[in-house]
């Protein structure tokens, strides 16, 4: 999808100041009608349409080697878990987790495959989910039915909380010769804002609108097609938020000369302003092949949440699972830990998280 951009404003100006003490405390995505829906299924469809049969055969098989069906021990349950693309973090993080559940409880994790935050908390709110990964500032509008439009005066209230894992990182790529060196070059460029509606499209805006990039060219894809994009030539720039380093920035990064544009100065301080859920972060030096330097950037918090209608003990089994064993993860282990984890919690927790955390 690709659309000319003139100054828009998804963010909302009120609903936010009880979010600012958790700012402070922070370091990756609702479709309101069936409409929505059918629109989003005929463009999943079209793009189907445009695989090669063998193509969409291979993938679907890759995916089950990397996840697998759920396998749920006698009286145990099978809980549908929500993750992300699988170009980004949600989805190989929620596979580790889908490990550790399934060998510390009865219970079996389906994990499937979306466009994240905005996407996961529809599938909460209309209880097609038992668990899923969102961003917090997400967290915030749905609860709060407030930030952008999806949510505006409609508050997912069934929405809980579990526990906040690590921080999401806002990556801006370009090409290392795109003469691309600062958020204000983007001015005019045809820059992929993420998945449509997704958190990863509400933070480039954001971002875009901060820095006064008022006039761009949006395209709409996951991360791994945004990453094929510049590869390609075909984007001057795409915005990606995950835990670094992002698997499809690495692959990338792996046969291509890229780069990646500083969120900093003054552009950093405004975007802080505006968006009091946004922290400053950095990619370090040597994160990405060909990039030596820390890249200064900002970033939100990634969470747990699940809804009110699951068990209180099942909540309660799968964070003891994934808490008492954080020493069994090897994506994001140095930030995932019973310590953190209410750091930026920015909503109502389930009952069984609050029974674990105490």
């Amino acid at each position: 999808m690709v659309q000319r951009i003139k100054r828009r404003r998804f963010i909302a100006a009120t609903g936010v100041a009880g979010f600012a003490g958790i700012a402070g405390c922070i370091g990756e995505d609702v479709d309101d009608d069936a409409a929505d829906d059918d629109e989003e299924m005929d463009d999943a469809d079209d793009d189907a349409e445009m695989d090669d049969d063998t193509d969409d055969t291979d993938d679907e098989e890759e995916e089950a080697e990397e996840i697998g069906d759920a396998e749920p021990d006698e009286g145990g349950e099978v809980l549908a878990w929500h993750a992300g693309g699988t170009g980004g973090t949600y989805y190989p993080l929620s596979g580790e987790m889908k490990s550790i559940v399934e060998e510390h409880t009865p219970h079996g994790l389906q994990v499937q495959s979306t466009g994240a935050s905005v996407e996961n908390v529809g599938s909460l709110g209309r209880e097609e989910a038992d668990f899923a990964l969102i961003q917090n500032d997400i967290a915030f509008f749905a609860a709060n039915g407030t930030g952008i439009e999806d949510f505006e005066d409609e508050p997912i209230e069934n929405l809980r909380g579990v526990a906040t894992l690590y921080p999401e990182t806002i990556h801006i790529i370009t090409q290392e010769d795109s003469g691309i060196d600062s958020v204000a070059d983007l001015e005019g460029a045809s820059i992929n804002t993420g998945d449509l509606g997704s958190g990863t499209q509400v933070n480039a805006l954001q971002i875009l609108e901060s820095a006064g990039v008022e006039d761009f060219d949006e395209q709409n894809t996951d991360f791994a097609s945004a990453a094929d994009q510049i590869r390609d030539g075909d984007i001057d720039a795409a915005v990606i938020v995950g835990g670094w380093p992002v698997g499809s920035v690495e692959e990338l990064a792996s046969t291509e000369d890229i780069a990646l544009v500083p969120v900093d100065g003054d552009v950093r301080e405004a975007v802080r302003d505006d968006a009091e859920w946004m922290a400053d972060d950095t990619i370090p030096g040597g994160t990405y092949d060909g990039i030596d330097d820390d890249v200064d950037t900002v970033s939100v918090q990634a969470m747990i949440a699940t809804h009110d209608g699951v068990d209180d003990e099942i909540v309660e089994e799968v964070t003891m699972a994934i808490f008492d064993n954080t020493d069994q993860f090897s994506i994001k282990a140095d930030f995932i830990t019973v310590d953190t984890a209410q750091d930026g919690m920015p909503i109502d927790l389930h009952p069984g998280a609050e029974a674990y955390f105490g």
